[in-house]
């Protein structure tokens, strides 16, 4: 064996290590039964629609959320959905599985009065959202999938968010603070760090490996170029993409460049195959889509 390939599987090891222990001592809620069932069935040689509708039928809240959305200006349909079926017609299988997710996970961490939680669910909501509007204009990248990465590439925040009370504070005194510098912040005070909290999260959901690998990655696009040793390596567009939607965001907003953007601009740039130009012409151009 290599020098590398026994590095890749000695990371590997301590990858899935800490995952083990970020879901016994954080409590890291268990993959929804709708979401595994929904999952098995989507994956199965020929997917049953009547009885995928049935197992969004079994939550209220889910299906009147997900009629919500499909009915909702963004997909500007002539006739309204009536009900889970028609919505899941109208929106593919696919789509409609990326949706379930998010909408599961928002329910799994419900903001209530926590105003830490509601400001979290804002940023992640809105990311998600904006991320949905800007994918149509690029090549290569599902909107769909990207509306998914988006709401749970910062979802061990969520987690962590609940089970520190401090945390809170850390995040906001160092706000402007790149990615990597704030998860060895995170790694001192806390022993975890939120993207391997999201990776484990996000691989307990039966997300797509190189999705989550992009969530464990996303603040480190260095490493995503040795990602290849992985035998399902990270999705580099989907790091891209997520940093991108990110700078698009503090455009708009009129707060410059976004803490990661000058040691990732490279990285999104090549990636996605756009220039300085193209960025500042979504920053003005990008629409906004429904969060989930």
């Amino acid at each position: 064996m290599t020098a590398i390939e026994t590095e890749t599987l000695d990371e590997t090891a301590t990858i899935a290590r800490e995952s083990e222990r970020a879901a016994r001592e954080l409590g890291i809620p268990p993959c929804p039964a709708i979401l595994a069932g929904f999952s098995a069935e989507i994956r199965s040689a020929d997917p049953d629609l009547r009885v995928l509708a049935t197992l969004i039928g079994t939550d209220v809240a889910l299906s009147a959320a997900l009629l919500k959305t499909v009915n909702s200006s963004f997909y500007a349909l002539e006739c309204k959905a009536t009900n889970v079926k028609q919505a899941m017609s109208i929106l593919g299988l696919r789509a409609c599985a990326n949706l379930v997710t998010g909408l599961l996970l928002k329910k799994a961490f419900p903001s209530g009065s926590n105003r830490e939680m509601r400001r979290f669910w804002d940023a992640s909501s809105g990311l998600a959202a904006a991320a949905a509007g800007i994918a149509v204009r690029l090549e290569g990248i599902n909107p769909d999938e990207a509306h998914t990465y988006a709401l749970f590439r910062d979802c061990g925040m969520a987690l962590m968010i609940r089970r520190f009370p401090i945390y809170t504070e850390l995040i906001e005194q160092n706000s402007e603070m790149p990615g990597a510098q704030l998860i060895m912040l995170e790694n001192s005070r806390f022993r975890y760090n939120h993207a391997r909290v999201g990776y484990s999260l996000a691989c307990d959901w039966l997300l797509p490996e190189s999705m989550c690998k992009a969530i464990l990655w996303h603040h480190q696009p260095e490493s995503i170029a040795a990602s290849f040793r992985d035998l399902e390596p990270a999705n580099p567009k989907l790091v891209a993409f997520g940093l991108l939607a990110e700078q698009l965001i503090a455009l708009r907003s009129g707060r410059g460049l976004c803490p990661d953007w000058r040691d990732a601009e490279e990285f999104v740039l090549g990636t996605l195959e756009i220039s300085p130009e193209d960025v500042v012409a979504l920053a003005e151009d990008f629409e906004l889509a429904p969060s989930a």
